[in-house]
């Protein structure tokens, strides 16, 4: 169901005010029309109470209530009080509580002492008093609304007679305009309510969702060209005026990144550069060798952190890539260099992707793969909306409690910082980076068979 709900803040907004004003208006028509519906029983029982307190003559041109028998009002014929020595109660007819407390408070507030009070309802072509008197006119004969019509019956006995006054009058029906009024009166507040609070909320939504496109691309971009011009409430012109000083900020602070790592690269580099040729004045072989590691490792972490940190403001632009074909070719250098990776066949699926990064990231995962599980099964899936390349090893895998920190800067299984046994630690770090990038993740899971599965799960679409 969630799914035919509107999405956006101002959808939500309408629909809610849409909502609770329809409740509101139909728990307005139901007070209405009980309130109507009182009225007309009301009147009713007073017309009751007149006949048996008066016992007029009811004359056939005068009308009955409105909306008795139909829009157009029904005449009464010549109907007089009626006498009778039996209850006006027939067989299978039920007394209606609601109707003779009503009356009978009415008669008392008369002065007339109630010995014995019925009233019940019955169909105006099952009463005989009515039927004997009117059958022989022809407008009753014709008219079906008449004679589909109900009638209240009210019997009263007084205390000091055995004699029964039974009086009539049409069951009352509410007047449809009543409710009319209501739906017109809805409308018009659907209109008036509904559509100037879609015209606010515009005017506050509109700069908002302008805002949540360019973060969207200041997050992709972190260029602070394009920056919004506050519009809207002075709230939203606030939020707009603090987003651009952040902008600035941020973009100040990557800046100084880039300037710092720039010097990073030159002022170690260069060092390191130098000591690789004077080690070669050693004499001792072993002693030479080990300090030739040590350098590589300190270029390789180096290396590491760099691109770690250029990660976040990539340079290269987004090309749809198939992603198929780039798995395949980061396989085959493993297989060059005759690594135990495997690759399944797998669908052809086509991403927007900085190829080069991505490539970082799976060499990273198959890498680790290798080096922690023995081998790598490299495998390519789709999966709704994204590409989902899946890494499996058979090594013991991670505990559940520290799979989260593994992705975590210079965290590793492996508690040394030898790259011949894992390195510094950024493997995983830099794979989640790249995921992220892109607007995917990194996914680490213990696999039910042993070992650990890692999956770059990358969106298809942008």
């Amino acid at each position: 169901m969630r799914r035919f709900l509107p999405r956006s803040l101002l959808g939500q907004m309408l629909l809610a005010v849409a909502a609770a004003l329809l409740v509101a208006q139909a728990i307005s028509a139901v007070l209405i029309y009980r309130a109507q519906q009182a009225r007309l029983e009301f009147g009713a029982a007073n017309g009751l109470a007149f006949q048996l307190v008066a016992e007029p003559r009811i004359d056939y041109r005068s009308r009955a209530p409105s909306g008795s028998f139909g829009e157009r009002g029904r005449m009464w014929r010549r109907l007089r009080l009626e006498h009778s020595e039996t209850s006006p109660l027939r067989p299978g007819e039920k007394r209606e509580a609601q109707r003779e407390q009503l009356l009978r408070q009415i008669l008392e507030e008369q002065g007339v002492t109630v010995g014995e009070l019925v009233v019940t309802s019955r169909p105006v072509h099952s009463d005989p008093f009515v039927v004997a008197r009117l059958q022989e006119r022809s407008r009753w004969r014709s008219d079906e609304d008449w004679k589909n019509g109900d009638l209240i019956v009210a019997g009263l006995r007084k205390p000091d007679s055995d004699r029964w006054l039974v009086a009539r009058v049409p069951v009352p029906t509410p007047d449809p305009r009543g409710i009319g009024s209501v739906i017109m009166q809805t409308l018009l507040l659907y209109v008036i309510l509904v559509g100037g609070l879609g015209i606010l909320l515009r005017r506050i939504t509109r700069p908002l969702a302008a805002l949540t496109r360019r973060l969207e691309t200041f997050a992709e971009t972190r260029e602070t060209d394009g920056q919004l011009e506050p519009s809207g409430p002075e709230d939203t012109r606030r939020l707009i005026a603090a987003h651009n000083a952040m902008e600035a900020r941020i973009a100040g602070l990557l800046d100084e990144k880039d300037v710092m790592l720039g010097a990073i690269g030159h002022d170690l580099k260069t060092p390191l550069s130098a000591l690789r040729v004077r080690i070669e004045s050693v004499t001792d072989d072993a002693e030479r060798e080990r300090m030739a590691r040590s350098i590589e490792d300190i270029s390789g972490t180096l290396d590491d952190i760099l691109s770690l940190a250029r990660v976040g403001r990539p340079s290269d632009p987004l090309e749809q890539t198939d992603l198929g074909a780039l798995t395949a070719d980061v396989v085959g250098e493993f297989e060059d260099m005759n690594e135990p990776v495997e690759l399944a066949a797998g669908p052809r699926v086509a991403a927007p992707v900085r190829a080069t990064w991505l490539r970082r990231a799976l060499r990273n995962l198959i890498a680790n793969a290798v080096r922690y599980g023995g081998k790598a099964e490299v495998s390519l899936r789709q999966g709704g909306d994204m590409a989902i390349i899946r890494v499996d090893d058979a090594g013991p895998g991670i505990p559940v409690d520290q799979i989260a920190s593994m992705l975590e800067p210079f965290k590793r299984g492996e508690g040394s910082r030898n790259r011949s046994t894992g390195g510094a630690g950024l493997g995983l770090t830099i794979a989640r980076a790249i995921a992220e990038q892109h607007g995917g993740q990194l996914v680490l899971a213990n696999r039910p068979g042993g070992g650990l599965r890692a999956e770059l799960r990358i969106p298809t679409k942008r």
